[in-house]
């Protein structure tokens, strides 16, 4: 892998079979995303952008092609090897937040952790490092219904970042948030990316929070098409206080 690169994607082809009919989602695709890179997906229902990223993420196999992350061939893992790989590897953050509403915030983020050999004293210390990093430390105790929309998104940021992955994926991070909570959280992506030098993939139909990410690639049918790079100034943005 090239140096700094910790995703490479590689004639990537990914296809459906309905009926009688193969519907080619993705086409022969090429991608290589830097490592500590904060890079935005968009383009069309159907272009493809959802099916990619659940693709690097280990949800999917590819049809055809390879991908790579962090040197490791996922796209040859079989069902089993992916399965433990993203539970140490990738960091989910989705739009409707999936956190249970039984428990607690510091339940929700240690959940991932129950799945990893680690010692109660170990997850408890990762759990709460994680929760002081989106800034809940004073909210451990709550259950999603006591918290507003952004504090069980960041709920939801703490519980992908709370087994330290190599990837974090967001699937329309902000699409349940007003505008104030969605940059907000849009701040709070940046800020992980450069004091943690998280790798971010973000999926999001919104172009004022693509314009956030470092760089943005426009696929349509199943093809990358565009790609755009943000300005300094959209990077460091911050939310005036009212």
């Amino acid at each position: 892998m090239p140096a700094g690169a910790i995703v490479r994607v590689e004639n990537l082809h990914k296809h459906f079979v309905r009926g009688s009919e193969q519907i080619d989602v993705l086409q022969e695709l090429n991608l290589e995303v830097p490592e500590g890179e904060f890079l935005a997906l968009m383009g069309p229902s159907g272009s493809g952008k959802t099916t990619l990223l659940n693709l690097i993420a280990g949800l999917d196999k590819p049809s055809s092609g390879r991908i790579v992350v962090a040197d490791e061939e996922i796209s040859g893992f079989s069902e089993g090897q992916l399965a433990k790989w993203r539970t140490r590897s990738v960091g989910f953050v989705f739009q409707f937040y999936n956190l249970l509403p039984v428990l607690t915030a510091y339940e929700n983020v240690e959940l991932p952790l129950l799945l990893l050999p680690l010692p109660a004293a170990e997850r408890r210390k990762q759990v709460l490092t994680a929760l002081d990093l989106v800034g809940l430390s004073n909210r451990v105790s709550h259950r999603p219904g006591q918290l507003s929309g952004g504090q069980q998104q960041r709920v939801g940021i703490a519980r992908a970042i709370v087994t330290d992955p190599t990837l974090i994926v967001a699937d329309e991070p902000t699409g349940d948030l007003d505008a104030k909570s969605a940059d907000e959280i849009l701040n709070l992506m940046i800020e992980l990316k450069h004091g943690l030098n998280k790798t971010i993939l973000m999926v999001t139909h919104d172009p004022r929070a693509a314009a956030r990410a470092e760089r943005t690639l426009h696929l349509d049918k199943g093809q990358l098409v565009r790609e755009e790079f943000a300005s300094a100034s959209a990077l460091f943005h911050r939310t005036e206080p009212e």
